[in-house]
């Protein structure tokens, strides 16, 4: 787990932010978290292999279509499918800094895949209230 000064250092450089299991349902967490993203000004890029547009954005079926880099990768998908996405994450080009695993998500394959690529890795938090237990408010 990262201590709050590297998390804090660390999302303040947060830019891109790439949702995984992303749905605009109303009432899911992902829904919530993803809405505070956008009014917070970060670039969210929703990820669904089936949706074509999650708030009113384009959405990408795989984390490997988006054409831009991503600073991190925040998954709503169960604990099991981590790996999988950990392993698509880990054939971008650029990775991202930081590989999010939401409130009781986590997988320990995925975790040592990512920091095996030089990406930090948080499992098991939700970023949201990360972001404001942490003061960010945005990014800068």
């Amino acid at each position: 787990m990262l201590f709050d000064d590297t998390l804090r250092d660390v999302l303040k450089k947060i830019r891109t932010i790439a949702v995984i299991g992303a749905k605009d349902k109303p009432g899911q967490p992902v829904d919530m978290v993803g809405r505070y993203l956008i009014d917070a000004g970060y670039n969210v890029i929703p990820v669904h292999p089936v949706r074509k547009s999650v708030w009113g954005l384009p959405t990408y079926a795989s984390i490997l279509d988006i054409p831009v880099a991503v600073d991190l990768v925040d998954l709503f998908r169960a604990s099991e499918a981590c790996l999988a996405h950990a392993e698509e994450v880990s054939r971008l080009a650029v990775m991202p800094s930081v590989f999010w695993m939401q409130s009781g998500i986590s997988n320990p394959d995925a975790g040592r895949l990512m920091a095996a690529k030089g990406v930090k890795v948080v499992e098991d938090k939700c970023l949201m209230v990360e972001l404001e237990r942490l003061g960010i408010a945005g990014p800068a």
